[in-house]
């Protein structure tokens, strides 16, 4: 498959968009660094598509707010089912209002999908999990409005192509355990105007730094970048994500990212830091309700469980 492109969604593309459990999001910095992480996103009929934070993880809300160019990038097709599965980049604007949701009114299908597709998200909702899962349920809503969308290759063409041993010395650079996790990673970076670009690449471990391919239809420029390495079962259980920031230089070899810094949002995963991450989302959603001199508002639990409950009732049916 050939790289395409138009400007706004394609009906043929709509099942593919629906289908991807999962998208990367990027966008930018206080200092114009491309931040990706990975979301859900719910397509609306009008053709905008509805991503949703938390407030203990706001920082893609105030980026956007900020600045409202932002990009996706459907790479990840683990659980859509899609044989094959194109990979889709989506760029435009981003608008998210200062209002804090604490029910699912204005992203129903959104909640119902994911309550589908992460069956142990249900969990949440159980009375004995509300009093340290009552952070999640507070969300901030971020529309973006497409304005190009690129189809490319299936992510297998890219994860069976051969790449180098890597070159000895390259197990102490930043970020070498998180992503020799993952046969391909995305690349965040920017274009001559600024604006954040995604391109899932096979990062090559180097004395220097990561080399990574950049497709034709990503015109990188040197500056700020990402890369971001992540992971999930089908139903959206075991998550693993790590951002890798540095500066992205062009070499006799190729795009070169120097690293500086690695992020892990989530640790390992072990149940130590699942604890710490408890702790850490409690006082960020507090944090961002002191500075606007709110109180934690209540969740509208018996909303999302009529939610919960009906995604059930679909499984079962």
């Amino acid at each position: 498959m050939s790289p395409s492109s138009s400007t706004v969604l394609d009906p043929a593309l709509h099942h593919v968009l629906d289908a991807y459990r999962t998208c990367e999001f990027v966008t930018l910095g206080r200092d114009g660094t491309p931040l990706a992480w990975p979301t859900a996103v719910a397509r609306r009929d009008d053709g905008t598509l509805l991503l949703t934070t938390s407030l203990a993880f706001a920082q893609k809300a105030l980026n956007v707010r900020r600045d409202g160019r932002v990009a996706l990038l459907f790479s990840d097709p683990t659980g859509s089912g899609l044989d094959p599965a194109p990979q889709v980049f989506v760029s435009g604007r981003a608008e998210c209002p200062d209002t804090i949701m604490t029910g699912p009114c204005g992203a129903e299908e959104y909640w119902r999908r994911l309550f589908e597709r992460q069956p142990h998200s249900r969990s949440y909702l159980t009375r004995p999990m509300r009093p340290v899962m009552s952070w999640y349920y507070l969300r901030l809503l971020i529309t973006v409005e497409p304005e190009q969308v690129i189809t490319r290759p299936p992510l297998e063409e890219l994860a069976q192509r051969p790449v180098s041993a890597p070159a000895t010395g390259t197990g102490t650079l930043p970020g070498a355990a998180a992503l020799g996790r993952a046969p391909t990673a995305v690349l965040a970076a920017r274009d001559a105007s600024g604006a954040p670009l995604l391109a899932r690449t096979r990062p090559q471990p180097t004395p220097a730094g990561y080399l990574v391919e950049v497709p034709a239809d990503c015109p990188v420029v040197r500056g700020p970048a990402s890369i971001l390495v992540h992971r999930h079962d089908e139903r959206l259980n075991h998550m693993y994500n790590a951002l890798v920031r540095g500066d992205l230089r062009p070499t006799d070899a190729g795009w070169l990212l120097v690293p500086s810094t690695v992020v892990e949002p989530m640790g390992s995963g072990n149940a130590v830091d699942a604890l710490r991450v408890l702790r850490r989302t409690s006082r960020a959603t507090d944090r961002y309700l002191e500075r606007r001199g709110l109180r934690r508002p209540k969740v509208q639990w018996d909303r999302f469980r009529d939610l919960a409950r009906s995604a059930s009732d679909s499984e079962r049916s």
